[in-house]
């Protein structure tokens, strides 16, 4: 119609795969025939995670920068143990802990990620499609559920390790998270928890609360930024007194923190 200005929102385009993250890939070299990694690697329309299926051939994830993950999933902390991957997307960290010798690992994922893949991207991804993807050519056993983390209960088991990646800063309720998450710990287990940041002095209980898109261009769900003192208080809140913050790092200009919340023996 004459006289009336419509605006559309560009897509983001995918960005290239960053060699910080192919690093990352090669801890869990997988290895495949040239043929297989061609045809799974083009299998998916978008990756989250970077695999590296064979030699010189990754998945093209647009994950940034995990590295600093990897300090605390040696085969010290997965071996002969049972894991929970909360928010698994496409898995590697559910495949890792597999290989590195944990006894069982669960992966969850709501899969909500479609939306913000479509959103931010304009791709029409299919739920868990990259995970089923590597775990049939590596013949995973590795059990995958499409689930909620706020309904981690109804697995009717207790877990040694639960790994949180990049979700609590996205939850609504990061207590309700919490607390979900210690009532599946095993005693004396651990949440291994990563999540989006703040600029506020470590021992501001405070928490830093984000505008719809500041964070990340076209993403309005990143909520919170977490400083140490107020994920200790949080800890508290959930039972879990001790709160052990492992690293505080900047990543591609954005503030990330890593900590240990561990259950009573």
């Amino acid at each position: 119609m004459e006289g009336i200005a419509i605006t559309v929102e560009p897509i983001e385009p995918i960005p290239e795969t960053s060699p910080a993250e192919r690093v990352v890939a090669d801890e869990h070299a997988i290895g495949a025939p040239v043929a297989d990694a061609e045809r799974v690697r083009d299998s998916v329309p978008l990756w989250f995670h970077t695999f590296a299926l064979a030699p010189g051939i990754y998945t093209p994830g647009i994950a940034r920068d995990h590295g600093y993950r990897l300090a605390v999933l040696g085969a010290d902390r997965l071996a002969g143990r049972r894991v929970l991957d909360v928010g698994a997307f496409d898995g590697f960290y559910s495949f890792l802990a597999e290989v590195r010798g944990a006894r069982r690992v669960v992966a969850v994922d709501n899969e909500q990620y479609v939306d913000w893949v479509r959103a931010r991207f304009g791709v029409t991804l299919q739920g868990g499609v990259g995970f089923r993807a590597i775990a049939g050519m590596i013949a995973s056993r590795v059990e995958y559920r499409r689930m909620d983390a706020l309904h981690v209960h109804e697995l009717g088991e207790r877990f040694d390790v639960v790994l949180c990646f990049g979700i609590l800063h996205r939850v609504t309720n990061p207590v309700a998270l919490l607390r979900a998450l210690a009532d599946v710990l095993a005693p004396g287990g651990e949440i291994v928890l990563e999540t989006y940041g703040s600029r506020l002095a470590a021992d501001a209980p405070a928490i830093e609360v984000r505008e719809p898109g500041d964070v990340y261009a076209r993403d309005n769900f990143v909520y919170w930024g977490f400083s140490p003192a107020g994920l200790r208080r949080l800890g508290r809140i959930v039972g879990l007194d001790e709160v052990e913050v492992v690293d505080e790092l900047e990543i591609d200009g954005h503030p990330r923190i890593v900590a240990l919340l561990r259950a009573a023996g």
